[in-house]
């Protein structure tokens, strides 16, 4: 392989790949499924059953998951996803169990967005683009009282599950 230039980044793949470790792996990727239209690209068992790889793809990014052993501590995700239509993906994530954290919203920067909590503990932000503002402009609506009170609401959910 001498003289073969190697890729930085496979192909398929982004600079940044956010990977979860669930408590039951193959329980989130049918959620994935089921929520997100996610594609599964791969998944790997242990020899004890668990998952030790999984990767489904939503949209054009990968997301990569394992089982996490038992004793360690939940450590859920909290991740963007940009899509065509917010409002039907967020009914969507509802409909295939998620929860409610934030409705969608309008944000000053010209996304709409609301947040939705997955029943492993992962908080995904759903997000549509409605327009491209300047600096100027979204510094202008910022100071507007619907986005102000925007930023109060999302700012203020209960991000983290309430313990047990």
């Amino acid at each position: 392989m001498t003289g073969t230039r190697i890729q930085t980044v496979p192909d398929g793949y982004g600079t940044v790949t956010p990977w979860i470790i669930a408590k039951d792996t193959p329980a989130l990727l049918d959620f994935l499924a089921r929520a997100f239209d996610a594609t599964e690209l791969a998944r790997i068992p242990n020899d004890d059953g668990s998952i030790g790889h999984a990767e489904v793809r939503i949209g054009d990014s990968v997301v990569m998951m394992f089982d996490g052993h038992p004793s360690w501590p939940d450590t859920p995700a909290f991740l963007r996803l940009y899509v065509e239509d917010g409002e039907a993906t967020f009914r969507q994530a509802i409909a295939a169990g998620a929860t409610e954290v934030t409705r969608m919203t309008e944000m000053f920067w010209g996304d709409l967005g609301g947040r939705v909590r997955d029943p492993f503990g992962n908080v995904w932000w759903i997000q549509q683009r409605l327009a491209e503002y300047t600096p100027e402009e979204m510094a202008e609506r910022a100071t507007r009282p619907e986005f102000v009170e925007a930023m109060r609401y999302v700012q203020g959910a209960q991000i983290v599950e309430p313990a047990r």
